[in-house]
């Protein structure tokens, strides 16, 4: 029998499905307990839609790899950051034309308050080129951004940095 790590190892995000809930780090640990098999993830937004099925997603998977009995437990603390994503996860958003995230921004407390455009530049996963503009501060979901190239003029979408 492949182990219940391997198998949810495998469920592909939802959402992202180039990524592999592991590859998006919201995969938090795969353990046995009392002969049942115990799955925590982490959202990557509280309330992420993608919650109930990726829950679906991975007891399904267990099931038909043969692990009769599985429970998903929603972990929120700590709370899940785009530095989770594994270097294959942002290699297959790029390969997948979405940007991938830099690093998370560190906060402090209190929060500055910033006006006027982020300081980071978002590169384009087409041409590479760092003149890009943001167009909507969400895209397809909440977890993305919508961009455009001005050297090749493509939109894409861009993974945030949280």
């Amino acid at each position: 029998m492949v182990t219940a790590q391997a198998v949810a190892s495998r469920v592909t995000d939802p959402e992202l499905p180039m990524l592999t809930l592991a590859d998006l780090g919201v995969l938090r640990e795969v353990s046995e307990e009392d002969g049942k098999v115990v799955v925590a993830i982490t959202p990557t937004y509280s309330g992420c839609p993608a919650m109930d099925t990726m829950r679906d997603d991975l007891v399904h998977a267990l099931r038909a790899a043969g692990y009769a009995e599985v429970e998903v437990r929603t972990v929120l603390r700590p709370a899940w950051s785009s530095d989770w994503i594994t270097e294959d996860g942002r290699r297959k958003l790029a390969e997948a034309g979405i940007s991938p995230p830099g690093a998370a921004p560190r906060r402090s407390v209190p929060v500055p308050l910033t006006l006027g455009p982020p300081a980071r530049r978002v590169r384009c996963p087409r041409c590479g080129s760092a003149e890009t503009e943001r167009l909507s501060e969400f895209g397809a979901t909440a977890c993305k951004a919508l961009h455009r190239c001005r050297a090749c003029r493509e939109p894409f979408e861009h993974v945030k940095e949280i």
